[in-house]
């Protein structure tokens, strides 16, 4: 009796089905979504995708801030599986109605740009101004409201002083973490006190940071970590999310990668939502 010694794949497990390739799936390049380029393991945040020389490019952003730019098309990882990049999402026109902002407002539709009006709207921190620019941009725009950075509200009562609130030039104040009892709330009840209601207005979420009013689900949880204390919260976030967490780069990459899962404010808690409308509200009211 005769064989051949090399009829069969050493290897193989006797079945074609096991040596099928699992067909890459397609996954749009939208703003904010960390991807991997295979060749050359540059790690970063897309940017943008734009035309060039006849072809789509994607921009992607490290976390030292710099970029580089590659063709669109498949040699992408993301959450370590390869990837075809495509073009971002766009939202899909309404059979009927208006169109609306990410705000869930009527939009507008194209206008020329309003003069700023002398009210403002402070935020703590730059997370906070990206989050609301994102979903209130266009209006706020609309609107002729300026957002700008408070860098905490330790010194929120000298930072008044030299604005000098009064009707037509009022500030309304967004505050993380604005619970009774609080630092926080002891500083607002002071700075009301002093300018008076009708000049200022600070409202807040009981969010130890913005980044909780995202809600969970838009980055696969069921619920925000609870973080001991003696770790830093963000840090602890990224660290139970299996991200890049041990410097501040990652700390803002980690950001820009919850940011872009952010796409109206249907992905946001609503204490946070309430509080944006009605300091809107207050600026813009005559």
């Amino acid at each position: 009796m005769s064989f051949d010694r090399y009829s069969n794949d050493v290897l193989g497990n006797g079945s074609p089905r096991a040596h099928k390739p699992k067909p890459v799936r397609e996954f749009p390049a939208d703003r904010g979504v960390v991807v991997e380029e295979i060749t050359t393991g540059w790690v970063g945040a897309v940017v943008r995708v734009e035309k060039s020389g006849g072809m789509h490019v994607v921009v992607l952003e490290d976390r030292n801030r710099r970029t580089r730019t590659f063709r669109l098309g498949p040699g992408f990882w993301v959450d370590g599986e390869p990837v075809i990049l495509t073009p971002p999402r766009k939202a899909a026109p309404t059979a009927s109605g208006p169109s609306r902002t990410a705000s869930g407002s009527v939009s507008a539709g194209p206008h020329k740009a309003r003069v700023a009006r002398g009210s403002r709207i402070w935020v703590e921190g730059k997370h906070d101004a990206e989050l609301v620019e994102k979903v209130w941009g266009d209006d706020l725009r609309y609107e002729g409201v300026v957002v700008e950075l408070l860098e905490g509200v330790d010194n929120l009562e000298e930072v008044l002083e030299e604005f000098d609130p009064e009707p037509g030039r009022k500030v309304g104040v967004l505050v993380d973490h604005l619970v009774s009892g609080s630092k926080e709330s002891r500083i607002a009840q002071a700075v009301i006190s002093r300018f008076g209601s009708e000049n200022v207005k600070i409202l807040g979420h009981p969010y130890v940071d913005v980044w909780e009013a995202v809600k969970p689900t838009r980055v696969g949880l069921d619920a925000w970590p609870t973080i001991d204390r003696s770790v830093e919260w963000k840090v602890g976030v990224l660290a139970h999310l299996d991200w890049p967490h041990s410097t501040q780069a990652d700390v803002a990459q980690g950001w820009q990668r919850i940011l872009g899962t952010v796409r109206s404010y249907t992905d946001l808690e609503p204490a946070l939502l309430g509080r944006v409308e009605e300091l809107i509200d207050f600026v813009t009211a005559p």
